[in-house]
C-alpha cells in the first residue's frame, strides 16, 4: 500500500529536495505541496494525503494554525512537523493542535521515510529521550499548559486501572511491543487497549495521548 505524503514548506529547495527523497522509496509517493498554512489545508481537502510533512514557520499561515485546521476538518491525514531544532518553541503547541510527531529537516533520507511510515500507521513519532527533554523544557519555562479538574474527573476518569497504566508507558514512549512486555501480555492486547484509550479519551492517536498524559499529571517530566 502507498502511502500518500502532501508536503508544506514554503522553501522551494525543502520542498523538492523531501519530494526526491521520499519519491524514491518504493511505498511512497509525494501527490502534492504547498507553499504555505493556508494553501496547505485546501490541498489536503483536495487530495486527502495520509500524511503531511508540515512546516511551522510559512506565511499566509503558520504550520501550527493548519495543523489545528486540518484535525478539525477530521479527515484522515496525519500531520509531521518538520523543524530546524529539535526543542523548537512551537513544536509542542504543534502536538498540542494535533501533529503526530516531528522530525528534524535535517534528517537522512531514511529517517524521513521511517517518520512518514511510522506516523501512517497511526503510531506517535517521538522517541522516549525527545519527549522528555521536550515536556521538561516547556515545564521549566512554565509554558506547559494543563487540564482543569473538571476536564481530568470527567476523562481520565473513564480509564480503567489497566488503560491508565497503558496511558503512561505510552507518555514515556514505549511502543505496543514494549509495553506488552513491560506488563507480559499479548501484543493485541495491548492494541486494544489502546483504541479504547483513544475512544475514551477523544484523542486521535498515540501523539494526542502522550500530550494528554502529560498534562493530566500521569507522568512528570525528568
Amino acid at each position: 500500500m502507498t502511502i500518500r505524503v502532501l508536503i508544506a514548506d514554503d522553501q522551494m529547495m525543502v520542498r523538492e529536495g523531501f519530494s526526491v527523497l521520499l519519491n524514491a522509496m518504493p511505498d511512497i509517493e509525494v501527490v502534492g505541496e504547498a507553499v504555505n498554512g493556508r494553501e496547505a489545508v485546501d490541498r489536503v481537502r483536495e487530495l486527502a494525503p495520509d500524511v503531511v510533512l508540515m512546516d511551522i514557520r510559512m506565511p499566509v499561515m503558520n504550520g501550527i494554525e493548519a495543523t489545528r485546521e486540518i484535525v478539525a476538518a477530521d479527515v484522515t491525514s496525519k500531520v509531521l512537523v518538520l523543524t530546524t531544532f529539535d526543542l523548537d518553541e512551537y513544536v509542542y503547541q504543534a502536538l498540542r493542535a494535533g501533529a503526530s510527531g516531528f522530525l528534524l529537516k535535517d534528517a537522512s533520507a531514511r529517517q524521513l521515510a521511517d517518520g512518514v511510515k511510522v506516523v501512517a500507521a497511526g503510531e506517535a513519532l517521538l522517541a522516549p529521550s525527545v519527549t522528555r527533554r521536550l515536556i521538561t523544557e516547556f515545564s521549566k519555562l512554565g509554558e506547559t499548559p494543563r487540564l482543569s479538574a473538571t476536564v481530568q474527573a470527567q476523562q481520565y476518569g473513564e480509564l480503567t486501572e489497566r488503560e491508565t497504566e497503558v496511558l503512561v508507558l505510552i507518555a514515556q514512549g514505549l511502543s505496543n511491543g514494549e509495553i506488552a512486555s513491560r506488563l507480559v501480555v499479548a501484543e493485541s492486547t495491548i492494541k486494544t487497549h489502546v483504541s479504547r484509550i483513544l475512544v475514551k479519551l477523544g484523542l486521535r492517536d498515540r501523539t494526542q495521548a502522550a500530550v494528554f498524559a502529560y498534562e493530566a499529571r500521569l507522568v512528570t517530566p525528568g
